[in-house]
């Protein structure tokens, strides 16, 4: 069983758009700081800059990449600090940025970056001692702004992540490391429920946009490369 339930607006709506119109105007009055109108241009600074929620979009970069990253050199860095016990602690240090990153994403990035949360609730249908599973997905209002970059980024590395952790899960399998490979099945399982449950949350199609328009440029970048006629 499943339910919707709106999420109020942060902003006034005629406020975000006076505001997103007067940052770039403001932006591409000077001339020290002039921001170029053509988005594909922008450096990563300029991009934060323009999110709605700059801090919550860079911790959820951060905590989407950074568990790959230690997960990769993570054992080299531990390195200049001990050279004891460097795979325990590797591995615990890894237990914890998936942990923090499952519970930022749940709970802080959805609701601020695209105004989606989701939770599961067990509630008694009766005295005798039924309970029913109940999953809940909220979703925000559809006149409610959703900036164009939170969007993109969150709905980018929401699916991403964890194919770069099945590419990662069939490198240790080659490698015959069975340890981190259940590490790497716990991570996985946690990071496609996130992915599931936004999937669910977003009632309105924002993800199916973003999804269709990567496959359709991946789709359209094969075709030019292997087109004989091309």
């Amino acid at each position: 069983m499943s339910g919707y339930a709106p999420i109020e607006p942060d902003v006034p709506i005629a406020n975000v758009s006076g505001n997103m119109a007067n940052g770039v105007s403001g932006n591409t009055g000077g001339t020290g700081n002039a921001l170029s109108l053509d988005p594909n241009e922008w450096t990563l600074y300029q991009r934060l800059k323009e999110s709605s929620h700059p801090v919550a979009l860079l911790f959820y970069i951060v905590f989407r990449i950074l568990p790959i990253f230690i997960y990769i050199f993570g054992t080299f860095f531990i390195g200049f600090i001990t050279e004891k016990n460097r795979f325990i602690l590797h591995f615990i240090t890894l237990i914890l940025l998936n942990a923090a990153d499952f519970w930022n994403l749940k709970n802080v990035s959805g609701r601020l970056l695209v105004g989606l949360r989701w939770w599961n609730e067990i509630n008694q249908i009766d005295k005798s001692g039924n309970f029913e599973n109940v999953w809940v997905f909220e979703t925000a209002d559809p006149n409610r702004y959703i900036n164009p970059i939170d969007s993109k980024v969150f709905w980018i590395l929401l699916y991403a992540q964890p194919l770069s952790w099945m590419f990662l899960g069939f490198l240790a399998v080659l490698k015959l490391q069975f340890l981190y490979l259940l590490l790497i099945i716990i991570t996985v399982s946690l990071s496609l429920t996130n992915a599931i449950a936004f999937t669910r949350c977003d009632k309105f199609g924002k993800a199916n946009d973003v999804a269709n328009g990567i496959f359709a440029r991946a789709r359209s970048s094969l075709f030019s490369r292997f087109n004989p006629f091309g």
